[in-house]
């Protein structure tokens, strides 16, 4: 008897040991009720995990017989689902959630500044990873967020990249962009380019915009709001995927990529390569380019996790510039002055060029069970530039360029050796260069000091070596080009010797392609450096921390950092050497001065402290209401350009720190069938300074804007309807009240700061431009049935005023709305549907709506004038893009 208890206690262990083995299910969108393929399943407190096919099913062998799965996708509310036993654990429903990323990476989660990083919520949208891959087509990647309060983008007429995207009214360099955490902002003037950041569309797991103070725990200038692109990392499966896009204007992009798995002894690669080109809307927009990516994951064990990626988007294309809206009258909407054709053959003025690897190494270490520290090294290259003319430009009767006649005036330059502003007209394109380096480490560590008390603290530090120069492209038939400028002393003053002063020449006799690739390979000398020449170092280390406590009920947060900023400028070209200030040069006979006359002078160096503060509170009294208020103080330095004068080394004396002041406060409502968010803001940014100076007769003067104050205020509501299972209806509406208070003074002082004259302009309620301050949006998407969805978007835009800075009369713009619509077709295949065929199709603008999206001047009607629409036509500006479309065939494996 004994023998048969024995066998029967070692059969019920088997069964409990094969219990204990397998959890299955199948995870859905709990909204459109399709399957959520790439979902993360994962035991809590272990590295075990998987992800769901493209039915959304998954199968996890455990080691435990209960426990608790967390179940996260981008986009989506993560939900805790428990288990006692193993098996089937059914359909698991994710449903979208605005403030909601979810666990999107394998590493580096302490250091991407989502809003899950802490409780106390923000004014946050999200767009996960299947809106990105559906909605993009042949657009940048900002026009996944054109459905988002506040958020305007304008300048897609301009061409491939060249869009300019503004939150609550605050331009690019006051709204922070970051990329996996790190920030991407130029570092000279907060700008941001994004032709070098086309293949964000191919890589990207989810973007996050947070408006206003947000949850980044960096000192960043974050005015407006912070934009977190988070990228893919290494994933956990194998498996791969292809698609072809073609579009309007003869677009077409392939790419291609391949996930080995993580392996058993805890290794995986996951690559991506794509080509794009395509025509460009507007005539004279020609673009191509690559993305590249290489992640390569490795986790020895659980409490280490390494990840080194390398992505890079090399392009070009072809750019055009506002005109007055008689010029698109006279000749059309798609009208581009910046080309015309030599032997019949297209030519371009007017090319960006740019390749801007980055590259980044993240370390993830669980110290222990309450201590968690995120560290990652990174580094980017950028090289390229944009190419221009110099010289004696001819033009057709359409205003195009007429290189046919250049080439002839330049064949009867003597010798073929130009001089720039010489006696003979000549013509030469000129590429201007953008060179830099940019190296960091952001380290954070996370420490529960409680059940409810969590800590952050860490360090953030940059440095960047930037050259800027211009080279010949192109010399339409010369030999060479002789280019001279006025030299200055180490004074800054210009050298008054003989009768021409003191000049500098350089001759050209190399021409460099303008083209991505091989910027990247290519040394420029400097004695084919035509212009300018100048380099810069910029560095910037700094602190931050934060304290956040949390209970089901309540939240309250601190966050606080502290910077400093060092700014160098080296100039190698337009300051003479001792001989020449001595005197003792020859003077100009027109013969080049002898080589390496001027060494390069050094400038004064700069440091600027700056620190923000910010903090606030939630209070969720029920499971589906939440309040919350947030107060924020930043304490900025100024940019690069604005810390030197003219593009010399002269220190502006007069920039000093701007300063920010945030208050928002919001509601957010969430039940199954519907959510929504009311968000109220108010930010104050002041003590903005623009200076310039010159020289006469050996006299500096300084001319300093006291920018008046620009206060933004206004209400934002999203909202979120899931009437019936498979149809989901989504809104938002932005009412934006953005002007410019008090008033301007221009104050002319001398190198002394002895105050010459001052003049006050009134600007008190002048609306700030380049952005609608009144917005709304209307969507859908219906799930047909397994295979079909549809989908579509309204937006309405209204009180758009002209981008012309600080004055008192603004020029509003025409009201305008755009239509779009979307349907996607899915095919599992396979006979146990681990493949996928997915078509989607986009129509953009769908009723041709003919309307302005942005103006540069604000020239009001006056008596006689012509007009479209109300608008004086002298006015420049940009059409928006007509009715596109493009078709998407995409085969996952």
């Amino acid at each position: 008897m004994k023998r048969i208890y024995l066998a029967f206690a070692a059969l019920l262990m088997s069964a409990m040991a094969f219990s204990q083995g397998t959890l299955s299910g199948t995870v859905v969108d709990g909204e459109l009720g399709g399957p959520l393929p790439g979902a993360t399943v994962m035991v809590k407190g272990t590295s075990t995990g998987t992800s769901t096919d493209f039915d959304g099913n998954f199968t996890l062998e455990v080691s435990q017989s209960s426990g608790t799965l967390i179940i996260s996708y981008i986009g989506f509310v993560s939900k805790n689902v428990q288990f006692t036993t193993t098996g089937s654990l059914g359909t698991i429903s994710l449903f979208p959630d605005a403030e909601e990323l979810g666990e999107v990476v394998v590493v580096g989660t302490g250091i991407i500044d989502l809003a899950t990083d802490r409780k106390t919520p923000i004014a946050v949208s999200s767009v996960p990873v299947k809106i990105i891959q559906e909605k993009i087509g042949t657009q940048d990647v900002t026009m996944t967020l054109v459905n988002t309060p506040s958020v305007y983008v304008s300048g897609q007429a301009g061409g491939f990249g060249d869009t300019n995207m503004r939150v609550r009214g605050f331009e690019q360099d006051n709204t922070a962009f970051l990329l996996n955490g790190q920030p991407i902002n130029g570092m000279e003037d907060g700008l941001m380019y994004w032709s070098n950041w086309s293949g964000i569309n191919d890589i990207a797991s989810g973007i996050q915009v947070q408006r206003g103070l947000g949850s980044s725990k960096l000192a960043i200038s974050s005015v407006g709001g912070t934009v977190n692109f988070v990228t893919k990392a290494t994933e956990m499966n194998e498996g791969g995927f292809g698609y072809a896009t073609v579009a309007n204007n003869n677009y077409i992009k392939t790419s291609a990529g391949y996930n080995t798995g993580i392996s058993d002894k805890g290794w995986g690669t996951s690559v991506m390569l794509s080509h794009w080109q395509g025509d460009g809307y507007n005539e004279g927009n020609f673009g191509e380019g690559q993305t590249y990516f290489i992640s390569v994951g490795y986790r020895p064990n659980d409490n280490h996790g390494f990840n080194f990626l390398i992505t890079g988007a090399p392009q070009f294309h072809d750019q055009n510039f506002t005109k007055s809206i008689s010029s698109y009258l006279e000749y059309g909407r798609r009208y581009n002055n910046n080309w015309g054709t030599y032997q019949g053959q297209y030519m371009t003025e007017r090319r960006n060029f740019y390749h801007k690897p980055v590259a980044n190494l993240n370390w993830d270490w669980k110290i222990n069970e309450t201590t968690n520290l995120s560290t990652v090294l990174y580094a980017s290259w950028g090289n390229g530039g944009g190419t221009g003319n110099l010289g004696n430009r001819i033009r057709t009767a359409e205003g195009r360029i007429d290189y046919d006649a250049i080439y002839a005036q330049n064949a009867a330059v003597t010798g073929g050796d130009a001089i720039n502003f010489g006696s003979e007209p000549s013509y030469i394109t000129r590429s201007s260069m953008n060179l830099h380096n940019w190296y960091g480490l952001i380290s954070n560590l996370e420490k529960q000091l409680g059940d409810n008390l969590t800590w952050n603290v860490g360090f953030d530090l940059r440095t960047y070596y930037g050259k800027h120069f211009r080279v010949v492209s192109n010399f339409h038939g010369l030999n060479s080009w002789t280019d001279n400028i006025r030299l200055r002393d180490q004074n800054n003053n210009h050298e008054p010797y003989g009768t021409y002063g003191t000049y500098k020449f350089v001759t050209a006799t190399e021409t460099f392609k303008p083209s991505a690739w091989e910027a990247a390979f290519t040394s420029y000398p400097e004695d084919q450096k035509i212009g300018y020449s100048n380099d810069e170092r910029i560095s910037y280390g700094g602190l931050f921390t934060q304290l956040e406590y949390a209970t089901d009920t309540f939240s309250t947060f601190f966050q606080g950092s502290v910077s400093n900023q060092y700014h160098q400028r080296f100039d190698h070209y337009q300051y003479a050497d001792e001989s020449l200030i001595n005197g003792t040069s020859p003077q100009w006979t027109g013969e080049p001065l002898p080589a390496g006359i001027v060494p390069g002078v050094d400038s004064e160096k700069v440091n600027n402290f700056g620190y923000n503060a910010k903090g606030g509170f939630s209070y969720n009294p029920t499971s589906q209401h939440s309040f919350y208020a947030n107060v924020g103080y930043y304490n900025r330095q100024p940019y690069h350009d604005n810390i030197y004068l003219n593009f010399t080394n002269q220190v502006n004396p007069l920039t000093k720190n701007e300063k920010i002041f945030g208050l928002e406060a919001g509601y957010g409502f969430s039940s199954s069938m519907f959510s929504a968010n009311v968000n109220l803001y108010r930010t104050s940014w002041k003590d903005r300074v623009a200076s310039s100076s010159t020289v006469e007769d050996d006299v500096v003067t300084y001319t300093s804007n006291f920018g008046t104050e620009q206060l933004h205020t206004g209400v934002e509501v999203d909202f979120k309807y899931r009437p019936i299972n498979g149809l989901s209806i989504n809104g938002f509406a932005s009412i934006g009240d953005w002007i410019y208070k008090g008033n301007a003074v221009t104050q002319i002082t001398d190198e002394n700061r002895n105050v010459i004259s001052t003049e006050t302009i009134d600007y008190d309620g002048g609306k700030v431009g380049g952005a609608a301050q009144t917005s709304g949006g209307l969507g859908f998407a219906y799930r047909i049935n397994k295979m079909f969805s549809v989908d579509s978007d309204w937006r309405y835009y209204s009180d758009l005023y002209s981008d012309v800075g600080a004055i008192k009369e603004n020029l509003k713009l025409p009201t305008f709305s755009v239509l779009d619509a979307g349907v996607t077709f899915n095919m599992p295949l396979g006979i146990d549907k681990s493949k996928q065929l997915k078509i989607r199709a986009n129509m953009n603008n769908v009723l041709n709506h003919i309307y302005l999206s942005e103006l540069t001047t604000a020239n009001f009607v006056e008596a006689g004038d012509e007009t479209y629409k109300g608008i004086n036509v002298s006015n420049q500006g940009y059409f928006g893009l007509g009715r596109t479309w493009n078709v998407t065939l995409r085969y996952d494996f």
